[in-house]
C-alpha cells in the first residue's frame, strides 16, 4: 500500500514526463503515505509483542494473543494512524503557496510541502514533530524494551542451543525493524536539520525510504524458510 501510494506520480515522472501535481492530489498522497508509514510502524511493534509473548510467556501464548486481541491491535493501529495524520492535509490546505513549488521527491511529504508555503509553518512543524514522537518514537522505544525483556529471558535459559533457537526466531523481525526505521529517521533528520545536505542525498534517501524496504522484506522473511533457502542455493550453485 505504501509503495502504491507513490506509484501515480513516480510512473508519471519517469514514463510520461508528467511533473505536475495539483494541491488536493498532493495532500491526499501525503496523507496515505504518512498514514501507512505509521501503520507499518505499528505492525512492527505488534510483531515485537508477538515475539515477546512467544519467548517469555510461551505457555500463555494462545490465551494472550487470541483472534479478538489481534483484531483489536490491528484496529487500534489503524485508528491511531488515521487520527494523527488526518489534520495534516487541512493544515496545509489553509496556506498560500507562492514562488518556486518544486519538490525534491517524486511524491509528496508533509515535511517538504509545508516548506513551500508563504506563511508561518511553526504550528505544522510542531505538530509534525509531535506525530513522529508519538508514533515512531514510542514504537521504537517499546520495541527496544521488548527485546531487552526477550534478551533477559533468553540469557536465563541454560542450554546454549535453546538460546540460539529462541534468538533465531527474532532475526527476521530485527532486520525488518532496522530496514524500516533507519531510512525513515534518516529522511526526517535530513529534512529538519540537514539544510546544507546536497540535494542528491535527499532524493536518494527518499527513494530508499519507500522502495528499499518492500524490495528487501520478501528476502528477509523468506530466507528463514529452509525450503526456499535450499531452492535458492541450488539455483545459484548448480
Amino acid at each position: 500500500g505504501l509503495s502504491l501510494c507513490t506509484l501515480p506520480t513516480v510512473v508519471g515522472i519517469f514514463c510520461i514526463g508528467a511533473r505536475d501535481i495539483g494541491h488536493d492530489a498532493c495532500f491526499t498522497q501525503l496523507f496515505f503515505i504518512h498514514c501507512l508509514s505509521f501503520l507499518e510502524s505499528s505492525v512492527l511493534l505488534s510483531m515485537a509483542f508477538d515475539r515477546f509473548v512467544a519467548i517469555c510467556r510461551p505457555l500463555h501464548y494462545a490465551s494472550i494473543l487470541t483472534n479478538t486481541v489481534i483484531v483489536r491491535i490491528g484496529l487500534a493501529s489503524l485508528v491511531r494512524s488515521v487520527v494523527l495524520i488526518f489534520p495534516l492535509p487541512f493544515m496545509l490546505k489553509r496556506f498560500p503557496y507562492c514562488g518556486s513549488q518544486v519538490l525534491s521527491h517524486s511524491y509528496c511529504l508533509h515535511q517538504e510541502v509545508m516548506k513551500l508555503a508563504c506563511a508561518d509553518i511553526k504550528a505544522n512543524s510542531i505538530y509534525g514533530m509531535f506525530v513522529i514522537v508519538s508514533t515512531v518514537g514510542i514504537d521504537s522505544l517499546l520495541i527496544l524494551f521488548s527485546y531487552a525483556l526477550i534478551l533477559h529471558t533468553v540469557l536465563s535459559i541454560a542450554s546454549r542451543a535453546e538460546r540460539l533457537k529462541a534468538l533465531n526466531t527474532c532475526v527476521s523481525h530485527i532486520c525488518a525493524v532496522l530496514l524500516f526505521y533507519t531510512p525513515m529517521i534518516g529522511l526526517s533528520v535530513i529534512h529538519r536539520f540537514g539544510k546544507e545536505a546536497p540535494h542528491l542525498v535527499q532524493v536518494i534517501m527518499g527513494f530508499v525510504y519507500l522502495l528499499f524496504p518492500p524490495l528487501m522484506n520478501p528476502i528477509i522473511y523468506s530466507i528463514k524458510t529452509k525450503q526456499i533457502r535450499d531452492r535458492v542455493i541450488r539455483a545459484f550453485c548448480y
